[in-house]
């Protein structure tokens, strides 16, 4: 592999200050396009950027640049997108930093992502809303904000809506917390519709959920683990969408599991109603029978469910009734995830991973569509690769593997469910908003 890098040392230095990184030329010699909007899709191709745009496309560039960038089986497809993102700043910074947590997301393939409003304080205001927007307006990653529904998260007042829209939130949800409250939901819709705003639900009735721990299942039983049923989840997504149907609006449900949601979402846009959902990478990996290692890196929520229900998502997934594919990254830290299972705290990172999870079971074409095509649904623009559009492009190769270990993690946690597991191809980073960034 090789990389040449002239400018390399100077971008370092300006993203560790808070001046503007100057305008740039790069060159990308011999990369080929995954695109099929793009009339250069599967063409092995030189682009040269020049100033965050899409300056010339050609089999072969002579011109000098700041940047040259030459890389083995160098594959270049749109920016990658995730709906569902968190790191710890504001208030856990031990888990991750937002500074940190974006250079994961880069150096992941990710230009776009979500964050979601589990800090502390929880992101419920315009003012929360601007702090963290500010402190990420310098990096090649875009941050977008997903603004607390309700106040503090706690399911009682909707939040500031509105004014954090105003200010950039893109969307609204309580980050794992489920909306008990039907006529809140209810309120939600029809406010968020004043500003045509995409609000979150969380998929899980907690009365049926009560205190499990894990999928309800014979392997619950087998270790003496409290289960949540799958009931738990499509009881709650029937009422969201009956919700839904009554006030029309934008749902947006994330990170189902069950093959009976993939039908519920199936048959909800069948009738016309505007919703959409997402599905993890762990879950489209990993099943509940993980759970005999009593490892707390599977304690997920959602949590892992059955062969059959991975089956069905990852056709959900194909079909498109499950519109996109999200990392769901967690960071958690080590006192609060490696401990007992029972005490261990939910979630996993999973931007480092993504990728190369998705490539063990889809075609690179597939993978590519589902990290981009949840862009339009969250009013983020999408840039096809051509002369004249801005340079927003994921750097990868499709082949080769590798076994994912903590020495290789990258973030500041290292709770991933998916140590240990053979990931296939190699992310090597984006070019977007004028800058690059790579492994």
């Amino acid at each position: 592999m090789e990389m040449v890098c002239y400018f390399c040392t100077t971008i370092s230095l300006y993203r560790n200050t808070s001046l503007k990184i100057p305008e740039m030329t790069i060159l990308i010699k011999s990369a080929k396009i995954i695109d099929p909007k793009s009339a250069f899709h599967n063409k092995q191709v030189d682009i040269l950027v020049e100033n965050g745009t899409i300056k010339t496309i050609a089999e072969t560039i002579t011109t000098s640049a700041d940047t040259v960038v030459k890389l083995e089986n160098l594959h270049l497809s749109q920016g990658w997108f995730d709906s569902s993102v968190s790191f710890g700043e504001p208030g856990y910074e031990e888990r991750e930093t937002i500074a940190n947590g974006l250079n994961v997301a880069g150096k992941s393939g990710f230009t776009d992502i979500v964050l979601n409003p589990k800090t502390n304080p929880i992101v419920d205001t315009s003012s929360l809303v601007v702090a963290i927007t500010n402190k990420a307006q310098l990096h090649a990653v875009a941050l977008h904000i997903c603004g607390a529904l309700t106040k503090h998260s706690k399911g009682v007042d909707l939040a500031e809506l509105y004014d954090m829209h105003k200010h950039g939130a893109i969307t609204f949800g309580d980050y794992k917390h489920a909306i008990t409250n039907a006529n809140l939901l209810k309120i939600a819709l029809l406010y968020a519709q004043n500003f045509n705003g995409l609000v979150q639900s969380y998929p899980q009735d907690n009365q049926i959920a009560g205190k499990g721990l894990v999928n309800e299942h014979h392997n619950s039983t087998l270790y003496g683990l409290k289960g949540i049923p799958s009931l738990a989840e499509e009881l709650q997504i029937t009422r969201d969408l009956f919700i839904l149907e009554y006030t029309g609006g934008k749902l947006h449900i994330p990170t189902i599991t069950t093959a009976k949601s993939v039908e519920l979402i199936k048959d909800a846009k069948a009738k016309g109603l505007d919703i959409t959902c997402s599905v993890s990478v762990n879950h489209l990996l990993l099943t509940d029978d993980k759970l005999e290692e009593f490892e707390s890196n599977y304690k997920l929520q959602p949590p892992l469910r059955t062969a059959t229900d991975v089956d069905a998502l990852r056709k959900g997934l194909k079909d498109g009734t499950i519109d996109m594919v999200t990392s769901d990254h967690q960071p958690i830290d080590i006192e609060h995830k490696k401990t007992e299972f029972e005490n261990a705290s939910y979630g996993s990172i999973g931007l480092e991973t993504a990728f190369g999870a998705l490539k063990t079971i889809f075609t690179t074409e597939e993978i590519v569509n589902f990290l981009t095509r949840g862009k339009q649904r969250f009013n983020i623009k999408t840039s096809e690769i051509k002369e004249g559009n801005k340079a927003n492009f994921s750097l990868f190769n499709p082949e080769g593997s590798s076994t994912f270990t903590e020495k290789n993690v990258l973030s500041t946690s290292k709770n991933s469910a998916l140590l240990g597991t053979t990931l296939k191809g190699t992310v090597y980073g984006i070019v977007s908003q004028g800058d690059i960034l790579l492994n």
